[in-house]
């Protein structure tokens, strides 16, 4: 698990962000963020991790407690496949 050392040195905080659907022949792209700084709770530090490598009632059980943690904000954005089509995937969101 990461130590955040680097993080700490420069203000403490860390962003998580990840996409799905880059390139989808039909449905939308989707993005999330979350910032958070030394506010989350040490038993749910211990279990974040690469979202695909978590079993998914562990992902929901993570999601369900994010939006208590001190100082956390979240971000999420999609883009349909109409305005991928229109605006390339590069400059739709």
């Amino acid at each position: 698990m990461p130590d955040f050392t680097r993080e700490q040195q420069h203000g403490g905080r860390v962003a998580g962000v990840d996409e799905v659907g880059r390139g989808p022949l039909a449905g939308p792209v989707v993005a999330a963020a979350v910032v958070f700084g030394a506010g989350v709770p040490d038993d749910l530090a211990a279990v974040i991790d690469d979202s695909k490598k978590l079993k998914p009632a562990v992902r929901e059980a993570i999601a369900a407690r994010l939006p208590d943690v001190p100082g956390i904000e979240i971000g999420l954005g999609a883009a349909s496949a109409t305005e991928i089509d229109t605006l390339n995937i590069h400059h739709a969101a």
